[in-house]
């Protein structure tokens, strides 16, 4: 999968939504549903899943992981990739991934008091991955997303509660504890800042290595509220540059606006930033997040004013659904 996104951030950007088979507006749960594919007759290429609450019967949004890990499989037998995103609770505490009182981070790590407990969490993690296996009992491959924009500080492993070393630490010894004790090598890491980063020595502030790491992203919405279009183009460049670089994929790990509340967001901002020069139709991919309800959607539904413009987005030739990702393949 790796050398595919490579080859592909040549040819078009590939377009995901977050929990596209899972919900959407109007209906949950109904096999073959999309959204996306309500619009614009194609399903996304990229297809983004939450393990929040792993261990429980459910994820944090209501999603069964029993179903989570069955549209994984049917994503991957259909061509398209998969990416897990971890909004975790904080071990010692169980309280949710916002959740900023009574934070240790450091006795998480080895020789921590709260080791054992992260570990069992961590175990939880594996055998979620451990389950999702092709027709021929191969492991899928996964672009797993950890520890997700912890530069800014509305999460326990962000800046204002977890050092930039501690950071690293957890990191690093999340993918070691995953690739090399429970032998998950199905998975590709990728790294997000979110959108609070602007120069290099930011981005790079809590990175925790390229032996960990194999795609380099971007979470950003917040330029986008305050039209600051260029902000994002200078942000998607340095993430290009750096992938580059580095020898990995870059990507615009998570976006969006909000119920759609900027006018023609997808051609007036998104494809703009995108197609604003060589280096940034260099990424991989680009997410959008998930259609909760009428409250709290990224993606417009079919009497929404916006899904004219959304079929225009998907209409350019640089921008890949799964349709226009498996040709690619072929």
């Amino acid at each position: 999968m790796s050398q595919q996104l490579k080859s592909v951030a040549h040819q078009g950007i590939l377009f995901g939504h977050q929990d596209d088979l899972a919900y959407g507006i109007g209906w949950k749960g109904i096999l073959g549903e999309s959204d996306v594919k309500r619009i614009v007759g194609s399903y996304p290429a990229v297809f983004g899943w939450e393990i929040g609450n792993v261990g429980d019967n459910e994820n944090l949004d209501g999603v069964p992981f029993d179903s989570i890990k069955m549209y994984i499989k049917r994503v991957h037998k259909f061509g398209g990739i998969n990416t897990v995103s971890w909004h975790a609770r904080y071990p010692k505490t169980n309280l949710d991934a916002w959740t900023k009182t009574d934070i240790d981070v450091a006795s998480l790590l080895p020789k921590g008091e709260n080791h054992n407990a992260f570990i069992q969490r961590l175990d939880l993690v594996a055998q979620f991955f451990s389950d999702l296996k092709d027709d021929e009992g191969l492991l899928i491959p996964i672009i797993f997303r950890p520890w997700h924009e912890m530069v800014g500080d509305w999460f326990w492993w962000g800046s204002a509660t977890c050092s930039d070393n501690d950071y690293k630490e957890l990191f690093r010894f999340t993918v070691d504890y995953l690739k090399k004790v429970k032998k998950l090598d199905n998975l590709l890491i990728a790294f997000s800042p979110d959108g609070t980063v602007e120069t290099r020595e930011s981005y790079l502030s809590r990175y925790p290595g390229d032996d960990v790491v194999d795609v380099l992203g971007l979470d950003d919405y917040h330029d986008f509220t305050i039209n600051r279009l260029d902000k994002v183009v200078q942000k998607l460049s340095l993430v290009v540059d750096l992938a580059a670089e580095k020898d990995k994929i870059a990507a615009f790990t998570e976006t969006g606006s909000d119920k759609l509340s900027i006018p023609n967001w997808y051609t007036s901002n998104l494809l703009q930033v995108l197609k604003a020069s060589e280096k940034t139709r260099g990424l991989a991919y680009v997410m959008v997040w998930r259609n909760r309800d009428t409250a709290h959607f990224y993606v417009p539904f079919a009497e929404h004013v916006e899904a004219e413009d959304f079929r225009s987005f998907t209409n350019d030739k640089m921008i890949f659904l799964l349709d226009e990702y498996n040709q690619t393949k072929k």
